[in-house]
């Protein structure tokens, strides 16, 4: 047990050696001290009242730590981001996928590894080739390539070929699944497997294996889809660095692909896997979609339950698709949105999407206040133009990230719950084995976060909700809206608000990487947005320029 650590917000103090009456002042100055931290100032009075009161919360709390909670336990509070009178639609209409049922094998075998889902569905369909052959094919790139990206933590080769065979056996009868039936994908390391290690990317993991199946897997499970490879990710969602090393971006090695689901953007975007699942909290499918130029798909909060992934903040995580293209994005997110009950904030919101644009119809808009940052010959303002020569109306707003959110709650909220959720890490003192100890990481995090009283943890979030009004608001007459994907606030504010995006490639900088967009669109409306990403992909190249070195 750590015992320096010392809560500032629930204290005990016995001071040896001093007159009864001098303890009784230094406890009283200590509580005013104390209090002076979160903006309170108390009267001797005042303090000297509360002592009884913190003496008894101490002690309950004593006995409550006699039982640490592992990260497992839920938080049976459910943030919903949608306002109270939002009605939620729930009505499920067929998705009619466009495959390409005229899809040929390459020549070169090597282009199968960036075929998009629908070509190989195609394939499959066709019978051109089986799951086990593109199983067996995208496993020999894992096995080729995951060292030199340190994107691979665990090959899944067993169970991928069993699952293979299964879906081979099934659709020579006659049973389909759909487009993703037999199509190999890789999962963010934070996702539970029965009978594999799930590591959380941290030393202190490495070797944990859980007894569950996470929801996201069941989902794709059913869908037919074929599980290669837990990939890498940043030791308990932070950064690209894990305990095997740093996972590297396919454009430049030199460089780290960025996180925290670093591992499935960098196997999608080298071709050594159709697609992957990540999370997000603050940036986790955003950053590594921009940085490997793959198209991520970070969903509106709640779409998709969490159960049997690791919890870094209840109120803030999200599990999406990263994928080569929008399309490819939205046949994943089709099979994987729902709940089954485990996750107290998880919904079920329809997903009706078509691919189609009314640019008639569709209100696009775009953050001048971003934008006039930009260069007039910026990849961003291309983007604009890309969508005016379509049809798209597309209308310069001013995006008042400031007035909606002067505050940085995200911080607050983030560090409060993601101590509470590794509590079990910091109290054990095995938090000291996380890779990183200086300041800007998970363990001084947790430990720092015990200075944020529950009072001002609950009034962020009350906050927050009306950040989450006035976005509502705000969005109410745009479907999406165009950020350069870290300008201003709004990446924080979204994540807060629940609001879901879209991030695609649409160019690169002058180190060769890629460069990346934001569609952000209204809450349950993924429909929209990818059909507006598409839009753009179908006229242009950038999705489907992929590394060099991984074309062999």
């Amino acid at each position: 047990m750590r015992k320096c650590i010392f809560c500032l917000t629930m204290l005990v103090w016995v001071l040896p050696y001093r007159s009864l009456a001098q303890t009784h002042q230094d406890t009283i100055r200590m509580i005013r001290e104390t209090t002076r931290l979160y903006d309170l100032d108390f009267t001797d009075d005042e303090a000297d009242s509360m002592i009884g009161n913190i003496n008894n919360y101490n002690f309950i709390l004593k006995g409550m730590h006699r039982t640490m909670l592992t990260n497992e336990v839920s938080f049976p509070f459910a943030f919903r981001p949608a306002p109270a009178d939002m009605k939620i639609s729930s009505k499920k209409e067929k998705i009619n996928w466009d495959i390409p049922l005229r899809t040929v094998l390459p020549a070169n075998r090597n282009e199968l590894a960036f075929y998009s889902i629908s070509q190989l569905a195609a394939l499959l369909y066709t019978k051109k080739i089986s799951s086990v052959e593109l199983t067996k094919f995208f496993l020999s790139r894992l096995k080729k390539w995951g060292d030199t990206l340190q994107c691979v933590i665990t090959l899944t080769e067993e169970l991928a070929l069993q699952q293979a065979r299964q879906a081979d056996a099934e659709m020579k009868k006659g049973i389909y699944r759909g487009p993703l039936h037999g199509i190999p994908y890789g999962l963010k390391d934070l996702f539970a497997v029965k009978g594999y290690r799930t590591t959380w990317g941290a030393t202190p993991y490495k070797d944990q294996v859980l007894d569950v199946d996470c929801f996201v897997y069941q989902q794709l499970k059913k869908a037919g889809a074929v599980l290669c490879a837990k990939l890498s990710m940043g030791s308990l969602a932070n950064n690209n660095k894990w305990f095997g090393g740093e996972t590297k971006n396919p454009w430049n090695l030199n460089e780290g692909s960025s996180g925290s689901s670093a591992g499935s953007a960098s196997a999608t975007s080298a071709g050594l896997l159709p697609f992957a699942i990540g999370t997000e909290t603050q940036g986790s499918i955003v950053s590594p979609s921009t940085r490997c130029g793959a198209t991520g798909l970070r969903p509106s909060f709640g779409t998709i339950s969490r159960y049997g992934a690791m919890v870094l903040c209840w109120s803030l995580d999200k599990a999406g698709p990263i994928c080569r293209s929008a399309e490819d994005a939205a046949i994943v997110f089709a099979f994987l949105h729902g709940t089954d009950g485990n996750d107290p904030s998880a919904i079920y919101s329809s997903f009706n999407y078509t691919g189609k644009t009314d640019w008639s119809k569709l209100r696009i808009a775009y953050a001048e206040n971003y934008f006039k940052r930009l260069d007039s010959n910026s990849s961003e303002r291309k983007l604009l133009d890309v969508y005016r020569s379509m049809g798209a109306q597309v209308k310069a707003i001013n995006f008042p990230d400031s007035a909606m959110y002067p505050n940085n709650l995200i911080s607050i909220i983030l560090a409060a719950e993601s101590a509470a959720a590794f509590d079990e890490l910091t109290r054990s003192n095995r938090d000291d084995l996380i890779e990183r100890q200086d300041r800007f990481f998970w363990p001084n995090t947790f430990r720092s976060a015990r200075m944020i009283p529950a009072v001002e943890y609950i009034e962020a979030n009350r906050q927050r909700a009306l950040l989450c009004a006035k976005m509502n608001a705000f969005m109410k007459d745009i479907d999406v809206l165009i950020v350069p994907s870290f300008a201003g606030r709004q990446l924080s504010m979204t994540n807060l608000t629940g609001h879901p995006v879209v991030c695609m490639p649409i160019g690169f900088n002058k180190t060769g990487s890629p460069v990346s967009i934001t569609l952000i669109g209204k809450l349950y409306d993924e429909a929209s947005i990818l059909a507006v990403a598409k839009a753009f992909q179908d006229k242009t190249e950038f999705n489907k320029l992929h590394p060099e070195k991984f074309k062999q």
